[in-house]
């Protein structure tokens, strides 16, 4: 790679590291944090930031504060429209939510990690909900254990770094109790989780589907462990049928 050609490579890089650390922290940095957390020299943030604010990618407050700017949304709603299964599995959430007045969600892989895509809250005064795009381990979910089940061991193993089975409050997960719960979730066709990254939460997911036949994404619900029995059937029931109907389109030959 010649000179220029890794300059801007190395431009590019502290661009995505900017948006990356915005989309961590969720709310405006300053300069100093951006500095700071991408690593970046000061003049090289400065440039950006302000070549950025230009284009519209970034705002910059009268405090100084940078954060996302109008073009983002734009594009992010350009991305949604273009991605039939995100719009229809937005309209799906929609009415879910609208039938049991419980959190639901879109949840994907993305690498390593496991994330929300889309979430919409129930209207009760209390939710249980995750941040949309913020990555998290994967044994910490129940969507985690679905979409692993079409992995071999030794797959499984090398995709999870091993930290990531420590819970958040502290509890190790082990491998083969991992393994045997993402068996039960193929065979069943579903998977439930109860305390596992909130200790009052439940999670119930169901997969989508490829043409394939390989779990692509996930319906969630989120909710307490002290549902009622009879309704976690009825939102169970009506999870995989959304999931089958989502499926539908990528599963035809």
């Amino acid at each position: 790679m010649s000179a220029p050609e890794s300059s801007r490579a190395r431009g590019v890089d502290r661009v995505i590291g900017i948006l990356k650390q915005l989309h961590i922290a969720r709310r405006p940095m300053t300069m100093r944090e951006l500095i700071e957390a991408t690593g970046a020299p000061r003049s090289s943030i400065y440039e950006l930031v302000t070549i950025l604010a230009e284009a519209g990618w970034l705002e910059i407050a009268a405090d100084g504060g940078v954060f996302f700017g109008r073009e983002m949304h734009y594009y992010g709603a350009d991305y949604a429209v273009h991605n039939d299964l995100i719009s229809r599995a937005h309209q799906t959430i929609l009415a879910l939510v609208r039938k049991h007045d419980e959190t639901a969600q879109l949840c994907m892989l993305e690498g390593n990690k496991y994330t929300v895509v889309l979430s919409e809250n129930s209207s009760r005064p209390f939710n249980i909900s995750a941040d949309i795009g913020v990555k998290v381990p994967i044994p910490w979910t129940a969507t985690g254990r679905l979409l692993l089940g079409h992995l071999r061991v030794e797959e499984i193993r090398a995709l999870i770094p091993d930290e990531d089975f420590v819970l958040d409050n502290g509890r190790r997960v082990e491998f083969q109790d991992f393994l045997r719960d993402v068996e039960q979730a193929a065979a069943h066709g579903y998977c439930c989780t109860e305390g596992l990254s909130n200790t009052f939460r439940l999670c119930m997911a169901a997969p989508i589907r490829d043409r394939t036949g390989l779990p692509v994404a996930a319906l969630c619900f989120m909710t307490s462990r002290d549902t009622d029995p009879k309704r976690r059937e009825l939102m169970l029931d009506d999870l995989i049928a959304s999931s089958k109907a989502l499926s539908q389109p990528y599963s035809q030959t």
